[in-house]
């Protein structure tokens, strides 16, 4: 074969393989994989963003020793009818299989909300222990759950018997459709709650964005400890003790009795003199303590006047008893003082002591 032949049939073969069909399937599958995961990167690109949350909830449960456990949670409407649920399922899956970047984006916010709680109050914060779960519910509505929990330390500021709360979230701004609720223990009441919410619970306070806007030294709540939840001794206790305080109470009866008898009958002798009744009160008239009735005296000067009566030292809940006042406005007035340091305050067991500044203090 001479050279123009083998260029004619090299030429007919590959116009011969231009023009054989390629199968059909193969086309399709091409085309199906690239519009697949085109509509997957889209949906993945403009499907469920956080922005579409319909609300956000705020919890936060407060501890005695001022740390607190907050859970955030972002919900979505979803229904069946449309692509909602399909948008779901995809950032619930892109969730579950990436969760320390959607950690790392929400931590990097509240961190930041941290620092300027540090800087507002001068006490050392951490976030940490930070999770990530998704959830549904169908009551009252069909909603789906992005939740974030974490622990925040040193959030309230604890002092004996008290405890404030809110001023590590001084600036926070709660927006429309975001809550905010605060808990507390069982064993504290709120004394000041601020601003002021209608929906208060048993143990909580709450606010929603739409009709609360915080000031700059918003949220605050105050709370006292209730001294009958601390103090009440249990079944046990009360049952072994009160057989002693019997026998205690029966021989201390005895042995006054038979003091009194003597004194009666030998102590006092037939010739002894008669005391004229107005000598015998004037020593107890001059006894009495010098000085303006209490009606004139200020809260705070009350409670320094019964401390120096006391000897310089009182438990708090005489103050209590003695001035007939709640324990939320003694709490008041005795951290008052303190701050000015009229008065030193301790504890011995449960019990806060008062104690005037040059007083020695042994606490046990």
């Amino acid at each position: 074969m001479d050279v123009r032949g083998l260029r004619a049939l090299v030429v007919l073969v590959v116009v011969g393989c231009l023009l054989v069909p390629m199968p059909a399937s193969a086309v399709v599958a091409a085309d199906g994989d690239a519009g697949s995961q085109q509509q997957v990167l889209q949906q993945t690109d403009d499907g469920l963003q956080f922005d579409d949350a319909d609300e956000i909830h705020i919890d936060a449960d407060i501890y005695e020793n001022g740390s607190a456990t907050f859970t955030v949670d972002y919900r979505f409407p979803i229904n069946t009818e449309n692509e909602s649920v399909e948008e779901w399922e995809l950032l619930q899956d892109d969730i579950e299989s990436n969760p320390e970047e959607y950690i790392e984006r929400e931590a990097e916010g509240w961190n930041e909300v941290a620092a300027d709680g540090e800087n507002a109050t001068d006490r050392e914060m951490e976030i940490s222990n930070f999770t990530v779960t998704t959830d549904e519910s169908t009551a009252p509505r069909d909603l789906a759950h992005v939740k974030y929990e974490f622990e925040w330390s040193s959030f309230a500021h604890v002092e004996l018997n008290r405890i404030e709360a809110g001023d590590a979230l001084s600036g926070f701004t709660l927006v429309d459709d975001t809550t905010l609720q605060l808990f507390w223990p069982d064993t504290y009441s709120a004394y000041e709650i601020d601003p002021d919410s209608d929906d208060r619970g048993d143990g909580s306070v709450f606010w929603d964005g739409g009709d609360t806007e915080f000031a700059d030294d918003q949220p605050r709540v105050v709370l006292i400890e209730d001294t009958e939840s601390t103090g009440e001794p249990t079944e046990a206790e009360e049952g072994l003790a009160m057989p002693w305080l019997m026998v205690f109470g029966a021989l201390g009866a005895l042995a006054l009795a038979g003091v009194a008898g003597w004194w009666f009958r030998y102590g006092q002798g037939s010739d002894s003199e008669s005391v004229d009744p107005v000598e015998q009160s004037e020593p107890a008239a001059a006894s009495q303590p010098a000085g303006p009735p209490a009606e004139l005296l200020s809260n705070e000067e009350r409670v320094l006047q019964l401390v120096e009566d006391r000897g310089g030292r009182i438990k708090q809940q005489e103050v209590v008893a003695e001035l007939d006042w709640t324990e939320a406005k003694t709490s008041q007035v005795v951290g008052g003082l303190r701050e000015d340091d009229e008065i030193e305050v301790f504890r011995i067991g449960r019990e806060n002591v008062l104690a005037l500044p040059d007083e020695d203090i042994d606490e046990e």
